[in-house]
């Protein structure tokens, strides 16, 4: 049976996690490989790369590598440079939430990133009751439009698999919001109560083993059924280039059952 997250029903559709497409291009390379951590727990936990000098073109006057990225490479940068509270942090913050829960979803996102932009070329009034243009005389957005906003959101269960959903502000670290899922029927519970019986493997644990697969930062975690065969965490990696690679890793034993790479 397919699970329908608590965020999926209630915070998307209120419109509040959506993701934008990047509306100011950030000046600057991505971080080289080389620039990775040495150990595979830090690499799990580790949520902000490493960042390199900046350039907007190289000594042979190439354009530079974020001009070269794909427009999801280019969220990916954005979103994972403006976040400071580590993958493991958040997990420990939104089990701590609610008494004797178990963690079963974790995913860094960016919060109404539009809601202080402005169109191009508009205009805004000052508390002093002047006018501001909001683009340069390019045309360009003005360095504020767009500003990411990154949170965790994550979905913990009470032993009887009553499902709450956690929203943790990804910079500071406060809970933004904590409620409890009012649409799940008895069968939802039910099945995630055995979810999490059958987990006997920490979300940590699967994150660690995903990085020491493929270097790189940790941007979700998933409790999800392997086609009735048991449950298996959903890892996202991404890597120094931006690239996303999903691993799926059986719950019970840490053993990598597919992993995918998406090129965009």
């Amino acid at each position: 049976m397919t699970r329908v997250s608590p965020r999926a029903r209630n915070l998307r559709v209120a419109g509040a996690l959506c993701v934008v497409a990047a509306a100011v291009l950030v000046t600057g390379c991505g971080a080289s490989g080389d620039e990775t951590t040495a150990t595979a727990t830090s690499e799990a936990a580790k949520v902000v790369p490493q960042q390199t000098t900046t350039a907007s073109k190289s000594a042979s006057g190439s354009p530079s590598a974020t001009a070269q990225l794909t427009k999801d490479q280019k969220e990916r940068k954005r979103l994972i440079e403006a976040t400071k509270v580590t993958f493991d942090k958040a997990a420990t913050t939104a089990v701590g939430e609610v008494a004797g829960s178990k963690l079963v979803e974790l995913d860094l996102d960016d919060r109404d990133s539009d809601a202080s932009a402005s169109p191009s070329g508009s205009a805004s009034a000052s508390p002093s009751g002047t006018t501001s243009a909001s683009a340069s005389a390019s045309g360009s957005a003005s360095p504020s439009a767009g500003a990411v906003k990154p949170e965790w959101v994550a979905e913990v269960v009470e032993k009887d698999g009553t499902a709450h959903t956690v929203r943790i502000d990804a910079v500071s670290g406060e809970v933004i919001e904590a409620t409890a899922d009012t649409d799940q029927d008895a069968a939802e519970k039910k099945q995630m109560a055995q979810w999490i019986t059958e987990a006997t493997q920490t979300p940590e644990q699967a994150a660690k083993v995903a990085t020491d697969k493929k270097k790189g930062t940790v941007t979700s975690v998933n409790l999800d059924d392997n086609n009735g065969k048991g449950v298996v965490w959903s890892v996202d990696v991404v890597d120094s280039g931006w690239k996303k690679t999903t691993f799926d890793v059986d719950a019970k034993n840490d053993t990598i059952i597919s992993e995918k790479t998406d090129e965009d």
